[in-house]
């Protein structure tokens, strides 16, 4: 078992032991509970990957996206639209 202290700042340092055996780095972040005999238990949080978010998005897209081609016909038709204005 590891030893450490609570600084005035109410923070602690994990020992190098447990931040090597856990691969732990700076800006990891934890979910941190109480048990019912007062010992602390704490959660890494997971974040997901960049390539995970990715992914997902990727899969929410309803079809291919337009091709630049595609863009500028789309553009140019609504320009004329809203430059022929109601006829009188």
């Amino acid at each position: 078992m590891n030893t450490t202290t609570l600084t005035s700042k109410g923070q602690i340092t994990l020992p190098k032991a447990v931040r090597d055996r856990l691969s732990l780095k700076q800006g990891d972040r934890f979910q941190i509970g109480i048990g019912r005999d007062g010992s602390l238990t704490l959660k890494q949080e997971h974040l997901p990957s960049l390539d995970s978010a990715f992914g997902a998005l990727h899969r929410l897209a309803p079809r291919k996206p337009p091709s630049i081609s595609e863009m500028r016909t789309a553009v140019l038709a609504r320009a004329r639209r809203q430059h022929s204005g109601p006829q009188a």
